[in-house]
């Protein structure tokens, strides 16, 4: 499923996995967050931190009418503050999609799947 925006000049198809990557790599960019993870862990290994071409598995993207319904599956860092962490997130992720995709982001979800130590 893809998005569409009709201009003058024609319509854009946005495909999921390019609303993926730009989600992904906002939620990535806050401090805090130690990596993306998979949003089925039993099937993709439970430890396991999404490298960048993945971060399809760690988002779900649903169409709206007005805009964008998205779930956002991170591992946050020992240490931090769970709740500031989210909101940044939030944040960026809304942000990151109204700027570069021109995509209004009604809802943004954030499921911390664990808690790591910069060291693991």
């Amino acid at each position: 499923m893809a998005v569409k925006i009709k201009t003058k000049s024609g319509m854009i198809d946005i495909d999921n996995d390019v609303i993926s990557s730009v989600v992904g790599g906002a939620a990535t960019d806050n401090y805090g967050v130690v990596g993306m993870a998979s949003r089925n862990p039993v099937r993709d290994g439970v430890n396991q931190i999404l490298r960048r071409e993945n971060y399809g598995r760690g988002v779900v993207v649903r169409q709206q009418d007005n805009g964008v319904a998205v779930d956002v599956n991170i591992i946050v860092s020992y240490g931090t503050k769970i709740s500031e962490v989210s909101k940044s997130v939030q944040a960026k992720v809304k942000y990151n999609l109204e700027s570069m995709l021109g995509i209004t982001a009604n809802s943004v979800n954030v499921c911390v799947q664990g808690v790591r130590s910069v060291e693991d």
